[in-house]
């Protein structure tokens, strides 16, 4: 299913008591029919604590004794939430994503909410600072980034991955500065805090820390709580939405959310943890811990995200199989089975890479990533001349990019020269002598050699030049 098959559904308000929310709303579905059976999700939160995938429960009883039970009456609405505080989410976030994947193929309905409110409002959980303050242009040009990519890893799941045998639930991808917007503060406050207790939000663990620091804490990142509690409010009220996911950092949020909620309603409603992605060094796969990889291909290519699954060392590749793939636990434990008998050949690495990319990139990026992974450590000449353009450009994000026109007669030397890729006079021709210069993976010692179409111009118009080990040049020749 493209995401053009988007459709208009009217969801009416289930809730007439509720003043604010009492009217007819409108909202885009991503995804297959509504279905209405009960879903067979029997196992489904076993088979999420087995994979790693949920942490933790809230609250802890209720969760454990009812919401199974839950789960298997009726369909279910899940919600989790992303703030676009940058124009892209990373693999620190995908694994929020895969939750709602699983939620969705046992049938149960799944909310994406964009923070286009909360982003400008700034979650302190897990910081040590204050976010930069966002303007509201930037948060709208990053929640389209953001849209965009969990549209299109929610339509690579369904075409790629799920069984179309089984029902999928439904999939919308809210923004809930449409419920912000038109709110004064005096309003929220009025409505909203008489609900909560300061006793209560002073002890949440994001704030403690925060209190505890040189900076201290701004009323601004005090009242998030608040607007997170809100959300999920108004999705229980608006889509009967009872079950929230959110990393472990979420937990104080999370509670906040559930306390309002009984409060306001004495409804039911859970909360379940995430666990952090973490590095082999036990840092945070995150933005802010400045290793992040992101899910957009303008900022890592599908070929870097490959690389980085497949680099992963061995220790992590089980857990990151079970954690960012749909692949059944059995073949999990068979292919580590296989590389433990020939670890040389990395099976399960490349799997998991190969799945990772598919999942965020679809069919087209592992291609993708398969050619720019034999041109750059296998020497085909072959996958150079099938990449395109953008593929190059991405493979060497560093290197210069040159459109130029073939003129008659030129040579090795003159094509280092243009780009600048050697020093002029004698040195420059030496480097070439010397073997320092390689074209398309071969080594070119002759300066004055003509450029030869097929050999040092691929069919594609391409010249992938290198000096010394690192120093890559790209060449686009016009008019061939």
């Amino acid at each position: 299913m493209a995401v053009s098959m988007l459709r208009v559904r009217c969801c009416v308000s289930r809730r007439a008591s509720c003043s604010r929310l009492k009217r007819a709303r409108i909202f885009l579905t991503l995804g297959s029919k509504f279905h209405c059976s009960a879903p067979a999700s029997s196992e489904l939160l076993f088979s999420l604590h087995k994979r790693g995938v949920l942490k933790d429960s809230f609250p802890e009883k209720a969760a454990q004794d009812q919401l199974p039970r839950l789960l298997q009456s009726v369909p279910q609405t899940v919600y989790c939430g992303f703030d676009p505080t940058a124009d892209s989410l990373h693999v620190g976030n995908l694994l929020a994503i895969i939750g709602l994947l699983h939620f969705r193929s046992a049938g149960h309905h799944v909310l994406a909410l964009l923070g286009g409110a909360t982003a400008q409002i700034g979650d302190p959980s897990g910081k040590t600072s204050e976010r930069e303050r966002l303007s509201a242009d930037v948060v709208e040009e990053n929640t389209r980034g953001i849209r965009e990519s969990i549209q299109r890893i929610f339509t690579n799941h369904e075409v790629l991955f799920h069984d179309s045998s089984r029902p999928l639930g439904t999939v919308n991808v809210l923004n809930n500065r449409s419920w912000y917007k038109n709110w004064g503060v005096v309003d929220f406050l009025s409505e909203t805090g008489r609900y909560f207790r300061m006793g209560t939000m002073l002890s949440r663990h994001s704030v403690q820390s925060r209190l505890k620091s040189a900076d201290g804490m701004s009323l601004t990142e005090f009242t998030y709580q608040l607007f997170q509690a809100y959300d999920f409010y108004h999705l229980n009220q608006i889509y009967g939405c009872r079950i929230q996911l959110g990393g472990t950092d979420q937990l104080g949020n999370l509670m906040s959310g559930h306390e309002y909620i009984h409060k306001v309603t004495g409804e039911e409603v859970y909360g379940l943890t995430i666990p952090l992605v973490t590095s082999s060094a036990g840092d945070k796969l995150g933005k802010t811990a400045g290793n992040a990889v992101w899910l957009n291909r303008d900022k890592t290519s599908p070929f870097e995200l490959y690389q980085f699954f497949l680099r992963q060392p061995d220790a992590s590749v089980e857990g990151y199989l079970k954690l960012f793939t749909f692949l059944p636990l059995a073949e999990v434990e068979r292919l580590m089975e296989q590389q433990r008998e020939n670890p040389s050949k990395r099976l399960a690495h490349k799997r998991l890479a190969a799945e990772v990319t598919k999942l965020v990139h679809g069919k087209e990026g592992l291609e993708s990533a398969k050619r720019c992974t034999n041109a750059l450590y296998h020497g085909s000449v072959q996958a150079l001349e099938q990449m395109s353009d953008e593929e190059l450009q991405e493979l060497f994000r560093e290197a210069p990019f040159r459109e130029l026109f073939l003129e008659p007669g030129t040579t090795v030397i003159d094509a280092c020269r243009i780009v600048r890729a050697i020093p002029d006079g004698p040195r420059g021709y030496q480097m070439i002598s010397d073997g320092a210069v390689w074209i398309n993976h071969k080594r070119e010692d002759k300066p004055q050699q003509v450029l030869i179409p097929k050999l040092h111009i691929l069919s594609n118009g391409l010249t992938l030049l290198r000096v010394g080990k690192k120093n890559f040049y790209i060449i686009k020749w016009l008019s061939l």
